[in-house]
């Protein structure tokens, strides 16, 4: 049975898009053309395009290119749940321009009853982003959990990096907290599939994900090494707790653990 092949741009006519995109994607590994002519050409196949097809979806949705290479590699598992992790920020989004316009409708309303009220007017709008940016905590843990991690943190941390941590966090949002939440989940989920597959802890793809791995921890802890101490001193006795007895997500094995324990020491 024949097979039907496309030049690079015959298929980026078909795909519609530009033959620039199908090359820069070949170039980082997400689609590469399945042959090439005797002259050196790409050639697409037919096969070919739903992966493309889920790339653009992917990359329509916010993914960016990293998370889409996990997606594909990894399969549905981290795409569902990075698909409702887009879907929260996004009613975040919704939630937050539903508070705007509720701010603006008093707004306008505190000026017809009296234009020169302007405290009035400032309270309202001041009340309105306390509540906004101070609220979202409870829909993802419950009171037993918020007091839980708060003693962990008491235990692991002094008072002066709490007080530290809480100006680096006063001003971290729902939005924010989203969006960290599905970078850690993509390395848990590279992680998994590390130790699943059976790789060497000092090969390529180990030491990619802990490079990403401690970039993510500096981002926390901002290169303060006491911080990061305490941390690590944290993040080792919650490892340690049965998963549903953890009051935050840490869905990491005891295999996985000792994996990246060789992987950094590598």
């Amino acid at each position: 049975m024949s097979h039907k092949f496309y030049r690079t741009g015959a298929f980026a006519r078909k795909a519609a898009v530009s033959v620039r995109t199908l090359r820069y994607y070949d170039n980082v590994g997400l689609l590469s053309p399945s042959h090439h002519s005797e002259s050196g050409y790409r050639l697409y196949a037919e096969t070919d395009f739903p992966r493309l097809q889920q790339i653009l979806a992917l990359k329509f949705l916010g993914f960016s290119l990293q998370e889409i290479q996990q997606c594909i590699r990894i399969g549905s598992t981290i795409l569902q749940e990075s698909l409702a992790l887009q879907k929260a920020m996004m009613q975040e989004k919704r939630t937050q321009l539903d508070a705007i316009i509720k701010a603006i409708t008093e707004t306008e309303a505190l000026l017809h009853a009296n234009a020169h009220d302007w405290e009035s007017i400032v309270s309202v709008i001041r009340v309105l982003q306390m509540a906004q940016n101070n609220n979202w905590h409870g829909k993802y843990f419950t009171p037993e959990q918020m007091q839980q991690a708060e003693e962990l943190s008491k235990k692991h941390y002094t008072v002066e990096q709490r007080q530290t941590l809480g100006e680096w966090g006063k001003n971290w949002t729902e939005a924010d907290q989203q969006a960290i939440t599905q970078k850690w989940n993509s390395l848990f989920a590279e992680l998994k599939r590390l130790v699943t597959e059976g790789q060497d802890p000092a090969g390529q793809d180990a030491q990619t994900l802990v490079h990403q791995w401690r970039d993510l921890v500096q981002q926390f802890t901002r290169g303060d090494a006491g911080i990061e101490k305490s941390l690590g001193g944290l993040v080792s006795e919650v490892t340690k707790m049965p998963v549903e007895e953890r009051p935050y997500p840490f869905p990491m094995t005891k295999e996985e653990g000792a994996f990246l324990k060789e992987a950094m020491a590598g």
